[in-house]
């Protein structure tokens, strides 16, 4: 039988940030994963306040590789004349990182810090003991620890099992995103585009290549295959899609189980920040884990201040994300 002190599910930047930060502090930790790698997912414009995460997490190679993009600002198309909308500090810059390539590197920094890595793995059901998360089945084997982290995002593999309700703050959203050949369209075209029915996003990941993500306030709207600006460049891979409906678990925490990343809370891309939020999670509850097992603080304390935390964050970015999406010039009644 497997046993370890932490068993994180999923390893996303949510899931390698957790088992990081935790084998760091001495934390033997198992990170299981069911897909194979690359994967993709939309969301790949990082804001400059990414980088000390990324340091802490020993990933600063990837922000001074030629992998990585850094930009000042983008262009905003949404409330008025086109503008740049600058990170507001001296020397701050952004990052376009591929998905794939800050996936690759986040393992390899958690393989680095000493988290065994087990992918692909089936995974079938959490395993407890007098109501208590005690570690997880998977590949028909148990794998045992003082405490499972779901990190499967928004397929919310943990929350299912546990029958625990979502709570919704809009209508179902789907995001859809791919990717284009491109070396010459001009950098004002790039950025943050309001439209009858939504908006879009364009983003370039290399010299070559350009990312883009579009979301339509109803879903249920005819779709175009793409942003009308970019109907003419050749297509790279398909079209893909995400649910990124807002959205909070009720409980992100519980006997022997912390939820972390988009498997606690979602927003859509236009939020901008949801890989920070995947990362700084993960290193809550690492440190709320560590907190729990030096038996100095009592474990229901602890997981109180973490889905507070949580909560409180989350209930702040939809109050954000509703201003924004009320500037828009043709906002969502469901508002």
């Amino acid at each position: 039988m497997n046993r370890f002190d932490v068993i994180v599910v999923g390893a996303g930047p949510a899931g390698c940030a957790t088992a990081i930060y935790g084998a760091q502090r001495g934390l033997r930790i198992a990170l299981l994963e069911t897909s194979r790698f690359p994967r993709h997912r939309p969301g790949e414009t990082l804001h400059p306040g990414v980088e000390p995460l990324l340091q802490q997490l020993g990933v600063s190679a990837l922000t001074n590789s030629q992998e990585c993009l850094r930009h000042a600002g983008h262009w905003v198309h949404w409330d008025g004349p086109p503008r740049f909308q600058s990170f507001g500090q001296d020397g701050w810059r952004g990052f376009q990182i591929n998905r794939a390539t800050l996936d690759e590197h986040l393992l390899k920094a958690a393989n680095h810090a000493g988290v065994e890595v087990f992918h692909p793995r089936r995974l079938h059901q959490v395993l407890f003991e007098h109501r208590r998360a005690q570690g997880v089945l998977a590949d028909a084997t148990p794998w045992k620890a003082h405490y499972v982290v779901d990190a499967t995002g928004r397929n919310g593999w943990m929350q299912r099992q546990l029958g625990t309700p979502w709570l919704r703050f809009s209508p179902k959203l789907i995001a859809r995103y791919g990717y284009c050949r491109d070396e010459r369209l001009a950098h004002d075209r790039l950025g943050l585009f309001a439209h009858a029915q939504g908006w879009h996003w364009i983003a370039r990941i290399n010299r070559s290549c350009l990312h883009w993500t579009q979301l339509y306030f109803v879903e249920g709207t005819r779709h175009a295959s793409c942003p009308r600006e970019l109907d003419q460049l050749a297509a790279i891979g398909p079209i893909r899609g995400a649910d990124v409906s807002w959205r909070c678990c009720h409980k992100t925490a519980g006997p022997g189980y912390f939820l972390v990343g988009d498997a606690a809370a979602t927003l859509d891309p236009c939020a901008s920040h949801g890989v920070i939020k995947a990362l700084i999670s993960g290193m809550q509850a690492a440190s709320a884990i560590i907190d729990c097992l030096s038996g100095q603080v009592d474990e229901a304390t602890v997981q109180a201040a973490y889905q507070a935390w949580v909560q409180t964050t989350f209930e702040r970015d939809v109050v954000a994300l509703r201003d924004f999406y009320h500037t828009h010039p043709y906002p969502p009644n469901w508002l």
